[in-house]
C-alpha cells in the first residue's frame, strides 16, 4: 500500500514539473500566424513567405499559416482557426478588405494584433504594411505615357473587392488626367480583373482589341500577371512588342518580357523587403501589441477615413534601361532574365 502511495506521490511531481516546464517554454513562445487570401501568385513563395519567415525565426517566433484559396468564407474561418492555434499576432493578405473586416475586430478584441499585409484593411486598429501602391500606378503611367503620350488607351485593372486596384488606378490617372482631358489620350476600355487573374486580363484585353478593331496604342495593367494575359492577347493580332503594356511585381516572365521588348515596365516591389518589414512587425507586436511602440511607422489617410499607422515601402519601375538593378539584388539569375533574348540587344543581357 505504502509503495502505490509512492508511485503515486511520484507521478504526481512528475505532473508538476512538466507543467512547469510547458510554463517555461510553451507561455513564453510568440506565435505568428498568416493568412493567405491564396497562394497562386508567383511572389508569395518565392519572396514574401521566405521573408517573413526568416524575421520571424531571428526574432525568436513561430509561423504558423493557412491559405483560404480565394475564398472569402474560407478566410473568415482561417484567422479563427489561426487563433485558436495560439497565434500572438496576425498577418493578414486580405482576398476582400471589406468581407475579412468583422474577422479582424474578432482578433483585435481577443487581444490579437493585426497586420493587413500589401492590401488595405479598413481598420485603424490594424497596422498597414505595404509599397506606395499610388505610386506605383504613377510609375507605370509615367513610362506609358512617355513612351505614348497620345493615343487609345486600354486600363487593365486589378480585382474590384481590392482596394489596391483603385490605389493603382488613382495613381495612373494623376500622370494621364491632363492628356486625358485634352483629348491627346482616349480611352477605349477599362476593366477590373476578378482575382488579378491573367486569363481574365486575357479575355478582357481581346475583347477590347475587337470592339477597337485593334486600334489600341498602350494598356495600362496594373500586374504582372495580368501583364502576360494582356501580351498573349496582343501576340494573337501581331502586336506584342508593338503595343506598350505596364505591370508590377517583378515576377520573373514579365522580366524576361522587358528583356524581350513585350512589357514596357515592371515596377518592381521588392517582395523580400516586405515580408520582412511584416515579420519584424508581427514579432513586436507579438510581444508588444501597441502599434505606437512599431519603428518606423507613418500615418495613412485612407479612402475610408480612418488614419492607419503603416509601414510604406518605395517601389523601383524596372525598363530595359535598368534591368541590372534585379540582376544585382539577386532578384532574378541573367540566363532567367535573358531567355531568347538576342545577345547584344540589351545591355543586362549582354
Amino acid at each position: 500500500m505504502k509503495k502505490a502511495k509512492w508511485l503515486v506521490l511520484l507521478l504526481a511531481l512528475a505532473l508538476v514539473a512538466a507543467a512547469c516546464g510547458d510554463d517555461e517554454g510553451g507561455d513564453d513562445e510568440l506565435i505568428v500566424g498568416v493568412s493567405w487570401n491564396n497562394y497562386n501568385e508567383e511572389r508569395w513563395a518565392k519572396s514574401d513567405e521566405p521573408a517573413i519567415k526568416a524575421a520571424l525565426d531571428a526574432a525568436g517566433a513561430t509561423y504558423i499559416s493557412t491559405d483560404a484559396g480565394s475564398s472569402v468564407e474560407q478566410q473568415l474561418a482561417d484567422v479563427e482557426q489561426l487563433i485558436s492555434q495560439g497565434a500572438d499576432a496576425l498577418i493578414i493578405l486580405a482576398q476582400d478588405g471589406t468581407a475579412i473586416l468583422p474577422a479582424v475586430q474578432s482578433a483585435l478584441d481577443q487581444g490579437v494584433p493585426v497586420i493587413a499585409y500589401d492590401r488595405l484593411i479598413e481598420n485603424p486598429g490594424a497596422l498597414y504594411i505595404t509599397f506606395d501602391n499610388v505610386e506605383v500606378g504613377r510609375m507605370q503611367a509615367r513610362v506609358i505615357f512617355d513612351l505614348v503620350p497620345e493615343g487609345n488607351y486600354v486600363f487593365i485593372k486589378g480585382n474590384a473587392a481590392d482596394a489596391n486596384a483603385d490605389f493603382l488606378r488613382g495613381g495612373q490617372q494623376e500622370i494621364l488626367q491632363a492628356a486625358i482631358d485634352s483629348g491627346a489620350i482616349v480611352n477605349v476600355g477599362e476593366s477590373y480583373t476578378d482575382n488579378w487573374d491573367p486569363a481574365v486580363a486575357q479575355t478582357n484585353m481581346e475583347q477590347f482589341l475587337t470592339q477597337n478593331n485593334n486600334d489600341v496604342d498602350a494598356v495600362v495593367a496594373s500586374n504582372d500577371g495580368m501583364a502576360g494575359g494582356v501580351v498573349a492577347a496582343l501576340a494573337a493580332q501581331g502586336l506584342d512588342g508593338i503595343v506598350p503594356v505596364s505591370g508590377q511585381d517583378g515576377d520573373a516572365a514579365a522580366l524576361n518580357r522587358v528583356a524581350l521588348g513585350t512589357q514596357s515596365v515592371s515596377v518592381w516591389k521588392d517582395a523580400r523587403e516586405l515580408g520582412k518589414a511584416a515579420g519584424e512587425a508581427a514579432a513586436a507586436l507579438a510581444a508588444d501589441p501597441s502599434l505606437a511602440n512599431v519603428s518606423g511607422t507613418v500615418m495613412f489617410d485612407s479612402p475610408g477615413g480612418n488614419s492607419m499607422t503603416s509601414i510604406l515601402l518605395a517601389p523601383i519601375p524596372i525598363t530595359q534601361d535598368n534591368l541590372n538593378v534585379v540582376v544585382d539584388a539577386g532578384w532574378i539569375a541573367t540566363d532567367t532574365l535573358c531567355q531568347g533574348v538576342e545577345a547584344g540587344s540589351v545591355s543586362a543581357c549582354g
